[in-house]
């Protein structure tokens, strides 16, 4: 499988991941979602700056942590010690501040030629495909969302 990751334009996430600040993605939520356990090492992830519909990075999954009901503590703690990785604002912090938690850590990062993303209603911010070119414009076919289903 290969990973589609939409990346905070405020926050400049792929800036921090193209020059090499930033080593780790984070997702949660209040319960286990997308891509929760569903990430796994030497796949691929493709990084798009959210709202260019451009896919300009990508990089191989080297570690994945996963975590569920988490207290507050647990919560702040996974985070903080992971932040050299991460990166992340106080801003981040608080948006991530969730019980269910999927930490990404990547390697091997780099710039590619930008592919032009064949967006679709109803897409999420992270997308689990077989193959990038199934989301790109000219090869896409229609998404459903069989393979982000636990």
């Amino acid at each position: 499988m290969v990973h589609l990751v939409y990346c905070d334009d405020k926050e400049k996430v792929l800036e921090k991941i193209l020059e090499g600040s930033k080593t780790m993605i984070v997702r949660g939520a209040a319960g286990r979602k997308i891509p929760h356990s569903r990430v796994n090492e030497g796949e691929t992830l493709y990084f798009m700056k959210k709202g260019t519909a451009k896919i300009t990075a990508m990089a191989t999954v080297k570690n994945v942590q996963n975590y569920v009901k988490l207290s507050e503590e647990e919560i702040v703690k996974t985070l903080d010690d992971n932040q050299g990785k991460l990166n992340l604002t106080n801003k981040q912090k608080e948006r991530w501040n969730k019980k269910c938690l999927c930490l990404v850590e990547f390697e091997n990062r780099k710039q590619i030629e930008p592919l032009v993303f064949d967006h679709q209603g109803n897409m999420d911010d992270w997308l689990i495909i077989e193959k990038i070119e199934d989301v790109v414009v000219g090869t896409s076919i229609p998404y459903n969302y069989e393979k982000s289903r636990f």
